[in-house]
Parts: structure tokens; C-alpha cells; sequence
């Protein structure tokens, strides 16, 4: 009975594609590779994609700065005064937005020193104060009674401030100089002043006539500086006459006659343009070296980004063989070759590079060549290591297995079977290990254990070094070089991270 209720009725049952033709559905989504994949993993992890377009910045700025910028790591101003100048941009400084300007600050000068910094920009239209921070007033017994004496703290122009120099000329330079004032109206040389006539003070900033040694100006009756520019008649035994241009008062004597030169007054901003082609823009400042700070960066880094990727590139050559061999054969070879990368591994790193530097800095490997082959003696270990234990997790696999039955050789298994699926674990290590180098490259410069400015130009650890001498009152010095190595160090490392988790294939397919 109850195998009767349980039937189903015939008319019930109907055929849904009776006389269709039945085939595969075309597949609506489009077949993504591996690449695809991780690229789409890659580009979910905000962080290193920031990372990335930082560090591709970053790069650009090693490699481009140094052809389009004016300078060269070797250029240097032609008497070497501008020594740890702060970052100035002349076009900037004349809107007086208080960046770009060159400032550096005085605490206390008297009054007298602050004159004379007025009549500086008063004489060549180059104004050294930029502005007065403070004022002190004090007394002083002067000529038998109290004075009152100020004493004032300043912003002033460091390029500027340099002003007027005393500078010996050939009479070819000499004539070359006057040529192009002529041709570009831009005033290089000043007219001379006497030293009788300013109280024998060897100051070549002062132009006007003063009442005592310490350079107290005189004063005419509106208040003006008086001139002691010097007007004679062309100095006998000159083998040609002083230039003179003419004046209210007579001609002004440009030059004297020393030794089968001449010795000028000249102003030495105008004298770098004359020299330089340009005029001594740093947007970054200049270094104790006298280097433009900004073209010295981007040289250090090229070499930094350069030399790492050698690095890598030599380490994982080396590393992906040695330890490939070691975990597709196993047994005794990778027993003997794991004990001589555990002997390599125990020599001290700094130790390495010393003794490389003493012995072989002087041959034809150079200081480069021993530094890149005291990274590559031991750095390649780890990369041996973790090609190891890809080949160990591959080569056990069903379609090795398969390969190796229908009769491929080693080298077909090693390089068209397990080191495609190792290769992404392995390349994306190398992205981390370049940060480890560069960390490494800059700690030993910056400590002076290897020197390569001497073959590259520059490097960041000698720009961190040399920063950190002068960072108390030229903070700019090490600001920025230590902002451009942590950016680097940072964004590789967050995009070396992006890339280790898009690459890794557990993650494949899965969703957030």
C-alpha cells in the first residue's frame, strides 16, 4: 500500500530540451592570467601603491635631476665661499615670501656692523638684511659718558652678505670681465677705495669714508655716506691705464697694477654669474663641500638604487642556482652545500668590507668593485635558502612526477617545471632585499668605512654624514637627505610587501 501512494504519476514527468542540441555554455568572464591576478591583488593594497608612485618619484629624481640641473657634483663657486649656504632661488628671495632666501641669522651685531651691512646693498642693489628679529639696547661709557648702544639680530642673505672681495685678476680675465658688464649691464667690478682713505681697515665692503678704525661711517649734512672711491690719475708703471668711467667728481679707478695682474673690488654674486653662466640658484642649499645639495642627492641616490639592484641581480643569480641544486638533488649535496653557506654565513659583514677595502680598493677592482663584491661573498645566502625550500615544496608534486616519468631531463624540471611557480616568492624577496643594501651601502659611507665620492661624486651616507656636522645651525643640511632615505627605504619596503602578498599564490581568487 504504501508503495502505491509513493508512485508518481506518468503525465507529471515532461522531457525540458527533448530535440535540443546541448553544448557547453561560453564562459561570460574573461580568463584572467597570473599577472592579471596579481596585479589587481596588488593595486587593492592602497598603501603600496602610494608606496609605489612615491618610489617611482623617487627614481625619477636620482636619475633626472642630475642631467637637467645647472650643476655638477664637482662644480663648485670660483673662490669656494659658498660653504653650507642655506636654499636660495633669486627669483623667489625678490618677492620676499620668507622661503628660498637664503637666511641665515646673526644673533647680535652693534651698530656699526649693521651700517655696514646697509651700505652693502646701498653699493651693489643687493640688500643682505632681510630683517631685523630683535633689538637690545646698553649702555657704554664712551669719552667719558654714558651711551646708549644697540645691539640687533638679523635674517640675512648669506649670498648677498658675501658682498664685495678683493680678487686678483690676469689683465685677459681682467678684459673679459669688462666686455661682458658691457654686454649684459650686470656690474662685476667696483670702483677701488683706498685704504688711506677708509683708516687702513681691509675691508673691501667699505666704500664710503669713515671717522675711527672700528668703520663708523662719516656722514654729509643729509645724512649720506660720503664716497672714498679713488680718483686719480692712471697709477704710473701700469703697463696700460686704469679703466675709469666718469663720474660727478672725476673718473673712478677700477683696478690696480700688481705684479703683471690687476687687483679689483669686485662683487662676487655678480662675479659666479660671470663665471657660472647663471645665477647661484640652490633650491636645497649647498653642502659643506660646496656642492649643490639638490644635484648632490639625486647622484648619491642614483648610486644607492644602481648599486642595489646589482646586488640583488648578482645575489639572485647565485643564490637561485646554488639553491636550486640544493633542493633538487637533496641528500649529500645539499647536506655539503648547506654546511659551506653556514660557513660563509658566520663571517661578520663590516669585517668583510674592511678587510675588502684595505687589500683590493687600491687594484683594478677599485673602491666600487670591492664594496659590490664584499655585498655579494655572503648576501647571496639567503636567496640560496629560499630557493631551497621552493624546490623542496615543488619538486614532490604529481606533475614533476609526471615530467620526470615521460622523461624530462634536470634541467627541463628545474627550469620549465619548478622555477616558474618559484619565481614570483623569489623575485619579490629581491624588491625587499634592495632596501636591505641600500640600508647597508649608506650606514658604511655615512660611517666612512667606504668612501666612493671619490669615484661616483656622492652618496647619502657622506651627505648624512656631513649633514650631521652642521645640522645645529644649518638643520637643511641633513633635513634633506634624511627625508629623501627614509622615503626610499619606506616606499620600498611597503611596495616590496604589496608585492609579496599580490604574488603569493594562496591569495589568488580570493575576494575582499
Amino acid at each position: 500500500m504504501a508503495e502505491k501512494n509513493m508512485m508518481i504519476p506518468a503525465e507529471k514527468f515532461t522531457f525540458v530540451q527533448k530535440d535540443a542540441v546541448i553544448k557547453d555554455k561560453k564562459l561570460e568572464t574573461k580568463a584572467r592570467s597570473y599577472m592579471a591576478d596579481a596585479w589587481i591583488r596588488f593595486k587593492k593594497n592602497k598603501s603600496s601603491v602610494v608606496a609605489a608612485i612615491i618610489l617611482l618619484i623617487l627614481v625619477l629624481y636620482a636619475f633626472i635631476v642630475p642631467l637637467v640641473s645647472p650643476y655638477k657634483v664637482a662644480d663648485k663657486d670660483p673662490d669656494k665661499r659658498y660653504v653650507s649656504f642655506p636654499p636660495f632661488v633669486r627669483s623667489v628671495a625678490d618677492q620676499n615670501r620668507g622661503i628660498l632666501d637664503g637666511a641665515v641669522q646673526i644673533t647680535s651685531i652693534n651698530e656699526v656692523g649693521y651700517q655696514r651691512l646697509l651700505a652693502m646693498g646701498e653699493e651693489t642693489s643687493m640688500n643682505p638684511v632681510i630683517r631685523i628679529t630683535g633689538m637690545t639696547t646698553t649702555q657704554e661709557k664712551q669719552r667719558g659718558k654714558m651711551v646708549d648702544v644697540h645691539f640687533y639680530s638679523l635674517e640675512v642673505n648669506a649670498y648677498y652678505q658675501i658682498g664685495i672681495v678683493y680678487r686678483v685678476l690676469s689683465y685677459n680675465e681682467y678684459e673679459r670681465i669688462q666686455a661682458w658688464q658691457k654686454e649684459t649691464g650686470i656690474q662685476v667690478i667696483y670702483p677701488w677705495v683706498e685704504s688711506k682713505d677708509i683708516k687702513n681697515i681691509e675691508d673691501p665692503n667699505i666704500w664710503y669714508k669713515v671717522s675711527d678704525n672700528k668703520g663708523t661711517a662719516k656722514l654729509d649734512k643729509q645724512g649720506n655716506r660720503v664716497p672714498a672711491y679713488s680718483s686719480n690719475a692712471a697709477i704710473e708703471g701700469a703697463p696700460y691705464d686704469s679703466i675709469r668711467v666718469p663720474s660727478d667728481d672725476g673718473s673712478y679707478i677700477y683696478s690696480i697694477h700688481k705684479s703683471g695682474a690687476v687687483q679689483v673690488r669686485m662683487n662676487y654674486y655678480n662675479y659666479t654669474i660671470f663665471v657660472t653662466g647663471h645665477h647661484p640658484d640652490h633650491l636645497f642649499g649647498v653642502t659643506s663641500k660646496c656642492e649643490d645639495l639638490m644635484t648632490a642627492i639625486g647622484v648619491g641616490a642614483r648610486f644607492s638604487l644602481v648599486f642595489a639592484i646589482c646586488v640583488s641581480l648578482i645575489n639572485l643569480t647565485i643564490g637561485a642556482v646554488y639553491g636550486a641544486i640544493q633542493g633538487y638533488y637533496g641528500g649529500y649535496v645539499d647536506l655539503i652545500l648547506d654546511r659551506i653557506s653556514d660557513i660563509l654565513s658566520g663571517l661578520p659583514f663590516t669585517v668583510c668590507v674592511v678587510l675588502f677595502q684595505y687589500h683590493m680598493a687600491g687594484t683594478k677592482f677599485g673602491v666600487i668593485g670591492a664594496f659590490l663584491l664584499a655585498f655579494v661573498v655572503t648576501g647571496w645566502i639567503g636567496m640560496a635558502h629560499l630557493t631551497r625550500r621552493q624546490f623542496y615544496r615543488f619538486k614532490g608534486q604529481e606533475y614533476i612526477l609526471a615530467a620526470r616519468t615521460l622523461g624530462a631531463s634536470d634541467k627541463r624540471l628545474i627550469f620549465k617545471h619548478i622555477f616558474p611557480n618559484a619565481i614570483g616568492s623569489i623575485i619579490t624577496s629581491c624588491a625587499l632585499v634592495i632596501p636591505s643594501v641600500i640600508s647597508s651601502e649608506t650606514s658604511l659611507t655615512y660611517l666612512g668605512i667606504v668612501n666612493v665620492s671619490r669615484e661616483f661624486g656622492a652618496s647619502l651616507g657622506d651627505l648624512l654624514s656631513t649633514g650631521q656636522t652642521f645640522c645645529q645651525k644649518y638643520p637643511f643640511a641633513l633635513f634633506f637627505p634624511a627625508l629623501y632615505f627614509s622615503l626610499l627605504l619606506i616606499s620600498f619596503n611597503l611596495f616590496g610587501n604589496g608585492l609579496r602578498d599580490a604574488f603569493n599564490p594562496s591569495n589568488r581568487g580570493l575576494e575582499d
